[in-house]
């Protein structure tokens, strides 16, 4: 007679916990509101090119770095690409964030990688250098 209530146990078990994929718990599952874990985020226009997409991002870029002045948005043109977040170009989430590093101007992406940047100069300092070489090569980074 036990073996039936052990049985229920197991089977409302087995059926409350799913047979679904093993989910990290930095990706949540996909939900009928969110869609795919793959999916991109915003779903594109369906007449929307890529090389669309690319040109408003650029537009955004460029009215971001307008916000500076002419010697900063030069500077900051120069080395393009923040020196925490290797992936995000400067203007990418608003108008770049300026810091002195030894006396010499670092821009970042935003606020939240001063800290970062000013742990480690010299290190900083390369990479400054390393991303405005690149620029100037044409390089994506």
């Amino acid at each position: 007679m036990r073996l039936i209530p052990t049985s229920a146990c197991a089977t409302l078990t087995l059926a409350l916990a799913g047979c679904t994929a093993a989910v990290s718990p930095s990706k949540p599952a996909p939900t009928a509101t969110t869609g795919p874990a793959n999916a991109p985020a915003v779903a594109a226009k369906p007449d929307e090119k890529p090389a669309d997409k690319a040109a408003g991002a650029d537009a955004e870029i460029k009215a971001n770095l307008a916000k500076l002045s002419p010697e900063d948005r030069a500077l900051a043109e120069a080395q393009m690409w923040c020196v925490v977040n290797n992936d995000d170009r400067l203007g990418e989430m608003g108008p770049p964030v300026k810091v002195m590093i030894k006396d010499k101007p670092v821009f970042l992406c935003c606020k939240s990688c001063e800290k970062d940047a000013k742990a480690d100069p010299d290190k900083t300092l390369a990479k400054v250098e390393e991303l405005k070489k690149k620029a100037a090569g044409g390089e994506k980074k």
